[in-house]
């Protein structure tokens, strides 16, 4: 089965490299081009086979890490959107305090050069002298904060846009990210059609149903004892999506890969996954595969690389990996790593 995210900022930022074909993915091409005549057919089919699974696999690998790549983009466009914003506020409330001390300095300008402290003493009005000297004392404290309030704002304004620059950066790093990963799952898909094209056609139309479960039509899911109200809200989504194709990168509602497709389903429940397999693993309460009820979220490989939703009867639903639509498989069509109660 395809496998198919939780990861670190960092682990974002690392490239994947693009392996056009793995060391046994080539065997087998060679072996499906040139073998020699004393090869069994069956173990040249059945080495095919396995290097088409196991190209798949990778690619789902990297489709998560090109979801979660594109989570952060996301994430990074909003904090910048944000920092330009702030940025832009913080210039305006800096013009204004630079306009209001230009005009206490050109009204002092126009005074002359006599201190207006002097200035005041010499008035032709003594009895008001101490009122004028009070009001003079306010606006050179008035001043004075005004000076304050502009040197804070301009701090404020330069870490604003130190902190723009950064999440710009940081920007084009995770955009760079996202290409790297949508390569490296081209590549494995193209690798993997190759071979697949390298079979006889007989052999080519038999290998969903060989190297997957073999099941066909819906399974016997009467007698299921439910879940939660959302889990099963989510179930009943799920169960709409059987059929649509599997997209890697889409979270419907025309297509899924696995993860958006658990997604998909707990949104139309009005509950919010994260976006990929290793995240979904962790967004809700681990139980044992033993006590697994409809809704919850099986996670396979120890990279949790794939995801489905367990529906009862031990099936589960899922978008299974490319060219195989949304459908039932049994739950332990691969390794199990963990199984989450959302």
């Amino acid at each position: 089965m395809v496998s198919h995210r939780r990861s670190t900022q960092s682990g974002f930022n690392r490239g994947v490299r693009i392996t056009v074909i793995s060391a046994a993915a080539a065997t087998a091409a060679a072996t499906l081009t040139g073998a020699p005549a004393s090869a069994d057919p069956k173990d040249t089919r059945e080495s095919a086979k396995a290097a088409v699974d196991r190209l798949y696999g990778e690619a789902e690998q990297a489709t998560e890490r090109f979801n979660e790549a594109g989570e952060h983009v996301d994430r990074l466009r909003g904090e910048v959107g944000r920092s330009q914003d702030a940025t832009a506020r913080g210039q305006e409330r800096v013009n204004r305090m630079r306009d209001a001390l230009g005009a206490m300095a050109g009204a002092q300008y126009r005074t002359g050069s006599i201190d207006p402290a002097l200035a005041l003493l010499l008035s032709a009005d003594p009895d008001t002298y101490l009122e004028r000297a009070a009001a003079l004392d306010r606006a050179g404290a008035r001043q004075s904060m005004t000076l304050d309030k502009l040197r804070h704002a301009q701090r404020k304004l330069a870490q604003t846009r130190a902190e723009t620059t950064r999440a710009l950066t940081e920007l084009e790093r995770n955009r760079a990210a996202v290409t790297r990963h949508k390569r490296a799952v081209e590549g494995k898909l193209r690798e993997a059609r190759r071979l697949l094209d390298s079979l006889p056609p007989e052999e080519r139309a038999g290998f969903d149903r060989a190297s997957r479960s073999g099941r066909e039509g819906l399974p016997d899911l009467s007698g299921v004892a439910p879940g939660s109200a959302r889990a099963m809200s989510a179930v009943a989504a799920a169960h709409q999506a059987l059929g649509r194709p599997y997209v890697w990168g889409a979270n419907g509602p025309s297509g899924f890969d696995c993860s958006g497709l658990m997604q998909w389903a707990y949104a139309q429940a009005g509950v919010s996954l994260p976006r990929t397999s290793q995240a979904q693993r962790y967004a809700g309460r681990m139980v044992p595969l033993s006590q697994a009820r409809p809704g919850d979220l099986v996670a396979y490989r120890a990279d949790a690389s794939h995801i489905g939703m367990y529906v009862g009867n031990g099936q589960v639903i899922h978008a299974p990996y490319p060219g195989a639509p949304v459908r039932y498989d049994p739950v332990g069509m691969m390794p199990v790593s963990s199984v989450t109660r959302i």
